[in-house]
């Protein structure tokens, strides 16, 4: 009896592991190497330095300069590649928990560790990300010498999520400083975008609104802060030009049906992830997220162009590639991947 309990107590465990995991992947999936630039039109961020770990050094800042209406699709494009580059991790918030304030740290997620050689391989990228933001090369040396003391799979020492999104806007076709502010912080952009909806600053790519305020689509920016942990657009107002710690992540997805918005970040688990937010429409307003990890979205920086397809993530050429193929080595859910596509379109 005391074996058959034990045994029952085993099972449980682990359909309850499964259970618990089952919202990211049934299986575990693989990075997706970047589609070749004739394909994509994206420039990978290797390409802007070389070197090795430990002797690494920036070789291109150049942006792209772009036609406003071009920029928004390019942004789920290459936030997608990138996604798929870094092995499609998600996190998936349950619809059920509506924090709506900072959560306590131990109730947040934990950065997993990452291997010595998908350190290795994910190096020059990161360090690519960090060649599209002003005056990094700081950066860049003090990571060297982390290299070269503790190994070449030692951790970023910086934070590196908002050079992950200025290096998608600057392939995306913001070119100049005055469409998009690239900074080593996020809350540089966020005032840039804050003071342009004040100003009806013509030449500023994105304008901020309180998230509900305005439709949400691929290609926004949703904002949240963390110290401090702004609760409104007013809060940051009152700082403008502070530091402060907070991060931004790319919409890729609207799903109105489900309640639920798709963003991409970089740095997110030490890693470039996509966040699955539970969504809600109050009375007269748009689909606003509820939380990110405890934390209430302060800004929705919406960016002037016009709106392309809310499941814009699913015609990215990343996404298309996975549909085409057969079999599949993914395991994306279906909620996230693209139906499969006809063979001859492939």
């Amino acid at each position: 009896m005391g074996a058959r309990i034990i045994a029952l107590k085993i099972t449980l465990g682990a359909g309850l592991l499964l259970l618990a995991q089952s919202h990211v992947f049934a299986q575990q999936p693989v990075p997706l190497p970047r589609l070749p630039e004739a394909v994509s039109g994206i420039t990978p961020p290797t390409a802007r330095v070389t070197g090795l770990p430990g002797n690494m050094r920036i070789t291109e800042r150049s942006c792209r300069s772009l036609p406003l209406e071009e920029t928004r699709r390019r942004i789920v494009n290459a936030a997608a590649q990138e996604w798929a580059y870094f092995g499609f991790g998600i996190d998936k918030q349950p619809a059920g928990l509506a924090i709506e304030r900072t959560a306590p740290a131990q109730n947040r997620a934990r950065r997993p560790g990452m291997s010595t050689t998908e350190a290795v391989r994910l190096a020059d990228s990161i360090a690519g990300y960090w060649a599209a933001t002003p005056d990094s090369d700081w950066i860049l040396q003090r990571q060297n010498q982390a290299w070269s003391t503790d190994g070449a799979g030692v951790r970023w020492r910086d934070a590196w999520s908002a050079a992950f999104i200025s290096w998608v806007m600057c392939e995306s076709g913001l070119g100049t400083p005055q469409q998009f502010k690239r900074a080593i912080a996020h809350h540089t952009y966020i005032d840039q975008a804050i003071l342009a909806s004040e100003r009806k600053d013509d030449a500023a790519a994105f304008l901020a609104y309180t998230p509900g305020e305005a439709a949400i689509a691929p290609g926004d920016l949703l904002c949240r802060g963390s110290r401090p942990a702004y609760q409104s657009i007013a809060e940051r107002r009152a700082q403008l030009g502070v530091g402060a710690r907070t991060h931004c992540d790319i919409v890729v997805k609207v799903d109105e049906e489900a309640g639920q918005i798709m963003a991409i970040g970089g740095n997110v688990r030490g890693s470039v992830r996509m966040k699955v937010f539970p969504a809600v429409r109050d009375d007269n307003q748009y689909l606003r997220p509820l939380y990110d990890n405890g934390r209430i979205h302060f800004a929705h920086l919406q960016l002037k162009s016009p709106a392309i397809e809310a499941d814009a993530l699913d015609q990215s050429p990343s996404l298309q590639k996975i549909a085409c193929s057969s079999p599949t080595p993914n395991a994306l859910p279906a909620w996230v991947a693209a139906p499969s596509l006809p063979a001859e379109l492939c």
